[in-house]
């Protein structure tokens, strides 16, 4: 009893800190005196706070711990405003209120320090998931896993535009329809992944497949990314759009990924043998991230989306490129193994402000539940036409379920559509932001007991025909 006190008097306290530091800092009125690295100090000890809390209840639930953070970044997204009280306008409250709603917008404007690190993280995201895709093993699983990716990647961008078109609340314009249906694209890799692992699966032709075409598909959805993204971005500056136009955006995102990739396969080890000359701690990890920093910096500058170039350093790192520094250093240390610490305290941060976007008051709206139902269901049946691609003897049913789960990259689509601008209003308002959300988790959570019922079923069907 007394611990269960101790802890919940802790969570009153780191409740109610950010609040009181914010509200402090908006009496101070910007005097001399008022640090403003207090405010953010304290509002990243709640997100983080929370973001472990959630991860280790949905870990206990055996699911992702994305999904506890998400979850954890919506209660607080709308933790003590009134239902239908935008932060916007209780921040002008005093009391509990007007300091939460403060906290709430310092945490998801654009701009802010804490957005900053939100979107560091999700440049780091990227880049990890870069690192865990090996370029050469993607490409020998070739033909089956690209007309996999292709059919995974087609269909569902078909259907949610579709659903969107006809479906979405309040009605928008044919680039919403567009970059909603561009969310449904990816598929998350690392759901499946650890299904196949768990049942010992990953020797499976299947399994093969599927982990090679959600890789290869999750470049095609980014590239699909900077296409929409800069039509969108053209639209925005009264730019006529076109087929050269979009002709134009899709070379610069593929030339990007050629160029980015086979100059970095040159660069990256001459790089590495530079910096191997340098004595201390800590110059792998700032060379590898100068890389990633670098190519996600060039891609903005080039009118692409930064996680295009942090996902193509990620691709191009190979271990082979730094052997001869780790032999210099004598370390064993993998890029991969240096980066978690760093990972586990950004990339939260940006999975918590996720779900602090989403309103819970959308959902009092008028259709928005079946929307995000129709969503849902496009999504899922959209990667069944995966199983179309690949010869009959393999079982079709297990690779489209395979290639369901949308998990952070459908949060990262989602994420920059909230800060693109079209008519003054952003791509993915607070409908679409919802349920986006809501297919996320729902996907996220159907793969895994689909999946091993599909797997033990083709294993029955085996066994009986032997």
């Amino acid at each position: 009893m007394g611990k269960t006190a101790a802890l919940g008097g802790l969570g009153l306290l780191l409740l109610g800190l950010p609040g009181v530091a914010l509200a402090q800092g908006h009496e101070a009125g910007g005097a001399s005196h008022a640090d403003p690295l207090g405010p953010v100090l304290f509002a990243l000890v709640i997100i983080l706070f929370a973001a472990k809390a959630g991860g280790a209840l949905f870990l206990r639930m055996h699911q992702p711990a994305v999904l506890g953070e998400l979850v954890a970044g919506v209660i607080l997204g709308n933790a003590l405003l009134p239902l239908g009280l935008q932060p916007e306008t209780a921040a002008a409250h005093d009391g509990l209120v007007g300091w939460w709603a403060r906290f709430v917008l310092a945490t998801v404007s654009p701009g802010t320090p804490l957005d900053i690190l939100a979107r560091l993280g999700v440049v780091l995201l990227l880049f990890l998931v870069g690192l865990e895709s090996n370029l050469k093993a993607m490409l020998r699983v070739g033909v089956p896993s690209l007309l996999v990716a292709s059919l995974g990647v087609l269909a569902p961008f078909v259907l949610g535009y579709c659903v969107a078109r006809y479906t979405l609340p309040g009605g928008g314009q044919t680039l919403v329809y567009v970059y909603i249906g561009a969310t449904l694209c990816a598929t998350s890799v690392g759901i499946t992944a650890r299904v196949y692992r768990e049942l010992g699966r990953l020797d499976r032709e299947e399994s093969r497949i599927v982990l090679g075409a959600a890789v290869i598909d999750d470049v095609m959805g980014l590239v699909i990314l900077a296409v929409v993204s800069g039509m969108i971005t053209a639209q925005a500056r009264g730019t006529t759009l076109n087929a050269t136009e979009v002709g134009r955006v899709l070379s610069v995102a593929l030339a990007f990924l050629v160029f980015a990739v086979a100059g970095g396969l040159w660069l990256a080890p001459r790089a590495f043998a530079l910096t191997a000359r340098l004595r201390g701690e800590g110059v792998l990890l700032v060379s590898a991230l100068g890389i990633c920093f670098t190519l996600a910096g060039l891609a903005a500058a080039a009118g692409l989306a930064p996680i295009v170039g942090a996902f193509a350093a990620g691709l191009l790192l190979d271990e082979v490129h730094y052997i001869e520094f780790r032999r210099r250093h004598g370390s064993d240390h993998k890029i991969e193994d240096l980066l978690v610490p760093v990972g586990d305290f950004l990339v939260p941060i940006f999975f918590v402000q996720m779900g602090m976007t989403v309103k819970l008051s959308a959902f009092a709206q008028p259709g928005v539940l079946w929307f995000a139902a129709l969503l849902t269901l496009a999504a899922i049946l959209g990667k069944q036409a995966c199983g179309l691609a690949v010869p009959r003897h393999l079982d079709r049913l297990s690779i489209g379920l395979g290639m369901i789960p949308r998990g952070e990259v459908g949060l990262i689509f989602a994420a920059i559509g909230h800060q693109l601008r079209l008519g003054g209003q952003p791509v993915i308002g607070d409908v679409a932001n919802a349920a986006v959300v809501i297919m996320v988790i729902l996907t996220t959570l159907a793969t895994p007991p689909l999946l091993q019922w599909s797997l033990r079923r083709a294993d029955q069907r085996a066994s009986r025909a032997a």
